[in-house]
């Protein structure tokens, strides 16, 4: 840089032309500083601000709604309404009860007054909920023997007869169906490892060992594999299918990171598709484009997903995550100086007009799915892409806003998909969701010690989660499963859960 003024050059050209050169390096610098400043904002906000999308889900994706004090009015979007006072639910009719009369004392059966004898006018009733700890009993099987008296007076052989033992899900194991199930769901639906099961077991006076309980959860898996592969052979015969993947640290696996791979069809809850509500966990050793293309097979369907490029292998179409791409824009946004809007905003309130046309469609037909997107959203998809592509140029691409441009951008033939069949979402949160049970688990356990651990694993959260997504109680559902499997029967339709009627 020239310091003494009386060095610049007297040619008006070569002046212009290092003016212009400072200029580019000046515009140079400003853009890393505000680079700067945006990653040290996000990492504030990383740091120290609620997370954005505590509660992720169509139609839940945005806090629309301004709360003027505790008690009067919400406001959400056009809607307005008074906030209800919370009101306790009765208790199920179903639970056994016991009735504990209050009475007055006869003394205090007379009017104050007259003196005149009281009568009952009727009763006032409140509820109160007993817990009672989980009982834990031996069944003994006892098996008489019978021989012969004659047999043995005169020496002949004599063959005893005993009764057969009954079928045992886990031959020579003391577990039964009640026990497998309990530990299975204690693990895998509330994320309670093997260790801390033994602990309270240790509080009845057992000995179960954790090393007992693992053999028996393999066993288990290997009980449920057929369920698992008809579940599979169901879903891959639907035209959609939402998948997600998280990573796993497996001890004796070669590889630092494995990955458990989640597959999904239907909803969250029962009857809200004409879909099977279907979650299927798949263990593989890497996150290579050839795991979904080893499960998903001939499938040529819709796949929806998120942005990850591994599953452009597959034969199936892919559909984007409108979701991620918000994400994109939500980080772009918390980026900005506080107080200051930009186009992060518009983006934002752009998509959200979309996820208001999906919170309508709630409950809706595929056909009307289809009508209210033509007219609805196409329009919307039209204009924000057109916004996408000026802007793109208006921006710098290193930028937060730049890159959550060039996201969707890059995204865009994916995330328009949804608007061409009513069975698609906006968005994969679906998988999603199914993939958080595996993941608030692993916080608990961590890792799994050997490749058989996880598979074993996948099995299980299946089972799991697929029960849920039907309205099944978990418990009930694998008791009724053991239950059938041990009575040798190969009628695996007869135990999907959509055809049995345990709640």
């Amino acid at each position: 840089m020239i310091k003494d003024i009386n060095k610049l050059p007297n040619d008006p050209q070569t002046l212009k032309a290092m003016l212009l050169q400072l200029q580019g390096e000046l515009d140079a610098s400003n853009e890393k500083v505000e680079y700067l400043l945006e990653q040290f904002r996000l990492a504030q906000q990383k740091r120290f601000g609620a997370s954005s999308e505590a509660h992720l889900g169509q139609g839940e994706l945005f806090n629309e709604a301004e709360v003027e004090d505790d008690k009067t009015e919400v406001v959400k979007q056009e809607v307005s309404y008074t906030r209800r006072q919370p009101k306790r639910q009765n208790l199920p009719k179903d639970l056994p009860r016991e009735v504990i009369i209050h009475d007055i004392s006869d003394d205090e059966k007379t009017c104050d007054c007259c003196g005149e004898a009281l009568h009952q006018m009727g009763e006032s009733v409140s509820e109160k909920l007993e817990f009672i700890p989980a009982q834990i009993k031996v069944i003994e099987h006892v098996r008489l023997k019978y021989s012969c008296r004659g047999c043995d007076k005169h020496g002949t052989k004599n063959k005893v007869k005993i009764a057969p033992l009954p079928t045992s899900t886990i031959p020579k194991g003391i577990a039964t169906p009640s026990l497998l199930s309990q530990i299975i769901t204690s693990k895998y639906q509330y994320g309670l490892p093997l260790y801390r099961q033994e602990s309270m077991f240790k509080q009845y006076g057992i000995a179960l060992g954790r090393k007992t309980m693992s053999e028996w959860m393999i066993k288990s898996s290997i009980l449920f594999k057929p369920i698992v592969e008809r579940l599979q052979q169901v879903q891959l015969e639907q035209c959609v299918i939402h998948a997600d993947e998280t990573p796993l640290k497996v001890i004796k696996e070669d590889k630092k990171k494995c990955y458990m791979w989640v597959y999904c069809t239907g909803t969250d809850s029962p009857n809200e598709s004409d879909i099977p509500n279907i979650v299927i966990y798949d263990y593989q050793n890497s996150r290579a484009g050839s795991c979904p293309v080893k499960y998903l097979g001939d499938f040529n369907g819709y796949l929806q997903v998120d942005g990850y490029a591994g599953y452009h292998q597959v034969g199936a179409t892919l559909v984007g995550c409108m979701a991620h791409a918000r994400r994109k824009f939500k980080e772009a946004e918390q980026s900005q100086p506080k107080g200051k809007t930009g186009k992060s905003n518009w983006a934002l309130n752009h998509i959200q007009k979309l996820y208001r046309i999906e919170t309508g469609l709630k409950g809706k037909s595929v056909d009307e799915k289809f009508a209210v997107r033509e007219e609805c959203s196409v329009p919307l998809l039209n204009e924000f892409k057109e916004w996408l592509d000026k802007s793109a140029e208006q921006v710098p691409p290193k930028s937060a806003i730049g890159k959550a441009i060039s996201y969707s951008r890059n995204q865009w033939h994916t995330l328009s998909v949804y608007v061409e069949d009513g069975h698609l979402a906006i968005d994969n949160n679906r998988a999603e969701r199914a993939v958080k049970p595996f993941v608030i688990g692993r916080k608990n356990w961590m890792f799994s010690n050997t490749a058989n651990g996880a598979d074993a694993s996948a099995v299980l959260y299946s089972i799991i989660e697929t029960a849920k997504a039907n309205g099944l109680i978990p418990f009930d559902y694998l008791l009724h499963c053991f239950e059938h499997l041990a009575t040798g029967s190969d009628d695996i339709d007869a135990i999907m859960p959509w055809n049995i009627g345990i709640s």
